[in-house]
């Protein structure tokens, strides 16, 4: 079984890579559908529908499958190497996937309310939500990297300077939007 070790993680990781692909494209069609909600007829009926349809297609075909699969070789790989899950690393980098998991399923709820024509949140919320793959991602690399608990202090004050540069960033592109 230990032979397969490298195909197993390769096909974790490819699904990792489809799975962020997926959550953070899904979100922009969110915005977009949003920002649709607000035009004029016939614009808002012809762009919503299209919208709902990509929104659908990339939800059900690429990022409920990819993250269902990431998952699963996730499992795969643990139970492979059991002695990884003493590790403090480990463990912090699962509670980042279960906080990714949580992620989806907000963002589920907010796919159903949207393919039903129901809008409970802006645009600029829905550009701000965005950030959190990116910022679980940030974590989860620099973690299954350094793996060293010295660096993980160096890691988490970089990932909380990473978040106030994003927010930061998504400040200013608020007020150019504006302008």
């Amino acid at each position: 079984m230990e032979q397969y070790y490298p195909y197993i993680k390769s096909l974790h990781l490819i699904f990792i890579i489809t799975w962020f692909a997926g959550l953070f494209y899904i979100v922009r069609l969110f915005v977009y559908q949003i920002e649709a909600s607000q035009k004029p007829s016939p614009d808002k009926e012809i762009l919503g529908a299209q919208l709902k349809i990509m929104a659908s297609r990339l939800w059900k075909i690429i990022t409920w499958p990819s993250m269902i699969l990431a998952v699963f070789f996730g499992v795969w790989l643990i139970y492979m190497r059991m002695f990884f899950l003493a590790d403090a690393w480990m463990q912090v980098k699962l509670g980042f996937v279960v906080l990714l998991i949580i992620y989806q399923f907000k963002c589920h709820q907010i796919f159903k309310q949207l393919q039903n024509g129901v809008v409970k949140h802006s645009s600029n919320y829905m550009r701000l939500f965005n950030e959190v793959p990116t910022i679980i991602l940030f974590a989860v690399v620099f973690l299954v990297i350094l793996k060293d608990g010295t660096n993980w202090i160096y890691g988490t004050v970089g990932i909380i300077i990473f978040a106030i540069l994003l927010m930061m960033g998504y400040k200013i592109y608020k007020r150019i939007r504006e302008k």
